[in-house]
């Protein structure tokens, strides 16, 4: 009798997640808070409070290149203020992604890596059109950040966005910060895929 071999596809490896999370008054926040508390229940994603490590606004670039790099992929977890990112991301921002490092000749540490964005906004979606209150659509207040994934070759996410932070319901936030918990599981262990067809 002829003997049968199963053959089994290996499953996908665990990917590497580090959440850098920027909130200058975590304990007041209703959203970003329990989005971060979130990220701290998946394995394998690595949550770095900005504001914790930093209170001096001193950052270790050494450190935190070394911890970007051994990252898969990045999450930037914080409000959107003033249309951008909060102060100590942006500084993050501007003293981790060197030129030679993050882009430019030689820049290739990111490269390939996904870049995705986590924010709240104060504002209700609606209020992003012309003619309201900030007369652009959202999606054109993203485009630094896009262009800041593509300068460092990263794959650009689409971005988990809560508006109208202030005004949404404990029950609308529960669903989107368990949303986000669920997409983090996701990121870490990608759907197996055997074949070219996902067989």
């Amino acid at each position: 009798m002829p003997i049968t071999t199963l053959s089994f596809a290996p499953a996908s490896p665990q990917r590497r997640v580090l959440v850098l999370f920027a909130h200058s008054t975590p304990h007041l926040s209703r959203v970003n808070r329990k989005l971060a508390d979130a990220a701290r229940q998946v394995d394998n994603v690595d949550l770095h409070d900005l504001y914790a490590t930093y209170p001096d606004f001193y950052i270790d670039v050494a450190a935190e290149q070394a911890r970007a790099r051994a990252a898969d992929m990045l999450v930037f977890l914080h409000p959107f203020q003033w249309y951008s990112m909060p102060a100590l991301m942006k500084e993050w921002v501007d003293t981790v992604l060197q030129p030679g490092w993050a882009y430019g000749t030689g820049g290739d540490a990111l490269a390939g890596k996904t870049y995705l964005l986590a924010l709240t906004t104060g504002s209700l979606e609606a209020a992003y059109a012309p003619g309201q209150a900030h007369a652009h659509p959202f999606e054109h207040y993203l485009a630094p950040f896009r262009q800041t994934a593509a300068l460092c070759n990263m794959q650009w996410a689409t971005p988990h966005v809560l508006h109208g932070a202030h005004r949404v319901t404990e029950t609308e936030i529960d669903a989107h910060v368990a949303a986000f918990g669920e997409r983090l599981a996701q990121l870490v262990n990608p759907p197996r895929r055997n074949g070219p067809d996902g067989t």
